[in-house]
């Protein structure tokens, strides 16, 4: 959990029907946490609950010390009384109201002159001077997020929710109002839970992203803890990871290894499982090293495996390899540069050989049980 949590949001949802949840997690103040998962995992409803737009029949969720649920004591704060901000998808502006009177709509108090003043200081933050009397049928779909984060900022909240904040704009607008968010999150020290099924956009923007599930929080990390040493192999698959592989556990002259289909690959990191033990392990892309062909390397020392290409796809600068191994565990997914998938003639039926670095390496277990189970950063194997 995250040290400053007392002071940020805490929560903790338990639900078996209508939706099954079984979630947990927590966000510091000016953290952002990212819900990823497929459709249908849970994400919006997560959001829902905390904004308190949906009633799970068991738990707890406090924000700045303050409890905004609690089933055991049978509370309940109204969404008024939690004081969140929330994007929707479709930005649910008030279509007859101007940019300026969408925001004075959602700011408390009775001093007409002073909201305005305050709305208009808050579409200079978000860039829209200028526009304030513009209906949003007048403003484009970037302009119009920006008028929603806006007016989620004008209730003064003490967290703010995005849900899929960037999905109905094109990819220029989407590029540019990420770049915006993440200046604007300098400004504001409050909780904030962004739900989104990009992963890239996760992992630029996020601090820690929680992986859910049929409702479940698999594992919650930095992004780099997350991608580079997934609890389980659902998660791994979540997570678009693509070489998860079988192998056994084997000691070796006192040394442990990992048998992958008669390769004993080293291991920077002891696993503390018996001789014997059945396993899936996962390698990052990153830590795939392709050999030069015909230039040896002092790489090729580490965990060297060949192979023949199996397929080979050009994607701009990137190529996308797949490489059947001759030890027929099963192929290895990298992607390389396009200079360097020529320079080394990668072409279907080629024969390539790559190395597997020791330090990228991750043992997950042997059982696989699909749902996974919850997981905090830090408590995974290996």
């Amino acid at each position: 959990m995250s040290a400053e949590v007392g002071a940020g949001l805490r929560v903790e949802l338990r639900a078996n029907r209508p939706i099954p949840l079984d979630v947990a997690f927590d966000v510091a103040p000016g953290e952002l946490l990212a819900l990823v998962g497929p459709s249908g995992s849970g994400k919006t409803t997560v959001l829902r609950a905390v904004a308190g737009l949906h009633a799970p029949a068991r738990g707890r969720i406090h924000c700045a010390e303050q409890a905004w649920l609690d089933t055991d004591r049978r509370l309940r704060l109204s969404p008024q009384a939690r004081r969140v901000g929330m994007v929707f998808q479709d930005y649910a502006l008030f279509p007859h109201l101007s940019a300026l009177q969408n925001l004075t709509l959602a700011m408390a108090g009775n001093n007409s002159a002073a909201r305005r003043e305050r709305a208009r200081a808050l579409l200079a933050r978000v860039r829209l001077e200028g526009l304030e009397d513009r209906l949003p049928a007048q403003l484009s779909g970037g302009q119009q997020q920006r008028v929603a984060v806006a007016r989620a900022l004008a209730r003064d909240p003490r967290v703010l929710l995005l849900d899929e904040p960037f999905s109905a704009v094109d990819m220029m607008t989407r590029d540019r109002l990420q770049r915006e968010l993440a200046m604007l999150r300098r400004a504001i020290d409050i909780p904030i839970i962004l739900v989104t099924h990009d992963l890239t956009e996760a992992t630029s923007l996020a601090d820690r992203i929680c992986v859910l599930h049929d409702g479940r929080s698999l594992q919650t990390g930095t992004p780099d803890s997350l991608f580079r040493r997934p609890a389980t192999p659902h998660v791994a698959r979540l997570l678009g990871r693509q070489n998860v592989f079988r192998g056994i556990i084997t000691r070796s002259g006192g040394e442990e290894r990992l048998d992958w289909g008669g390769v004993l690959l080293e291991l920077t990191r002891p696993t503390g499982l018996a001789d014997g033990m059945p396993v899936h392990w996962y390698v990052p892309d990153s830590d795939i090293v392709l050999h030069r062909r015909g230039r040896p390397s002092l790489g090729e020392r580490e965990n060297p495996v060949k192979g023949v290409v199996e397929d080979c796809v050009i994607l701009g600068a990137q190529t996308s390899v797949i490489l059947r191994c001759n030890n027929g565990a099963g192929s290895l997914r990298l992607n390389v540069s396009s200079h360097a998938a020529r320079r080394n003639g990668l072409e279907p039926g080629a024969a390539a050989s790559v190395s597997l670095l020791a330090k990228g390496i991750h043992i997950m277990g042997g059982a696989d049980p699909g749902g996974g189970e919850a997981h905090e950063e830090g408590n995974t194997s290996g």
